[in-house]
């Protein structure tokens, strides 16, 4: 019974996170940040092909595959995605040295520069229409890493506990390793449980849109997201609350 208060109590401290605690309303952001992952890989995999925007992990198993000559990879799509999202994280990286001492500030200004690839990448999507011509294909491959690259670096640089919005490896890793069957007491398994939720419902949503309405339909729902996380952080942060500072 323990277990289950617990679990309970992290799902609610994570998702109804208070203003007043370490980092305040930044949780449920980046929970939507995760979402917005989940949304935008399955277009990127199950529209552009055998590549992902946002797991650069895959990307190189990928780009491994395609160099043996397995049917179905693209060498060419997967550097241009670890191109493109290395790119947004170097663009990310200098955001967040700007703003290093601003938590809401650089969450706000890294999601609304994301914002604007991820309207680019509305536009191709639409004009693309349901298969994607190669100049479409590498355009919307692009705009989507660069987009995922600036959301990873500012993850990265708020550091909030399981919550990278990205990677998923670490944190189910985590539920196991740290968890009571192993002898320890650390599992958190309310908030990584519901970061592996929110990729997989953005997954499933994204998936669903595209096999059954139109493919630019998940792209769009993940562009309000990402305008919704920078408007919200902008106005939350707006009277410079104890939350936004960084630590360290």
């Amino acid at each position: 019974m323990a277990l289950v208060n617990t679990f309970l109590s992290e799902v609610r401290e994570t998702v109804f996170a208070h203003r007043d605690s370490t980092f305040g309303p930044l949780p449920p952001l980046l929970l939507g940040l995760t979402v917005v992952t989940g949304l935008v890989d399955s277009f990127s995999y199950l529209v552009l092909g055998h590549v992902f925007v946002a797991n650069m992990t895959g990307n190189v198993v990928f780009l491994a595959f395609a160099l043996v000559g397995a049917p179905g990879f693209s060498i060419p799509a997967s550097l241009t995605a670890l191109g493109a999202f290395g790119l947004g994280a170097l663009i990310g990286g200098r955001v967040c040295s700007t703003l290093a001492k601003h938590r809401a500030r650089l969450l706000s200004t890294c999601t609304m520069i994301q914002a604007f690839f991820m309207t680019v990448s509305v536009v191709l999507a639409g004009l693309s229409g349901t298969t994607a011509t190669a100049g479409f294909r590498y355009g919307l491959i692009v705009v989507l890493g660069v987009s995922m690259g600036i959301q990873n670096a500012a993850a990265r640089k708020l550091a909030v506990p399981d919550l990278t919005t990205t990677v998923l490896t670490m944190t189910i890793t985590g539920i196991s390793a740290d968890g009571p069957i192993a002898g320890r007491t650390g599992a958190k398994a309310g908030r990584r449980g519901l970061t592996v939720v929110a990729m997989f419902l953005g997954a499933v949503v994204g998936a669903l849109l595209i096999v059954h309405a139109q493919t630019v339909y998940p792209l769009a729902i993940a562009l309000v997201m990402v305008g919704s996380v920078s408007g919200v952080t902008r106005v939350l942060g707006a009277s410079d609350p104890a939350w936004s500072e960084v630590q360290g």
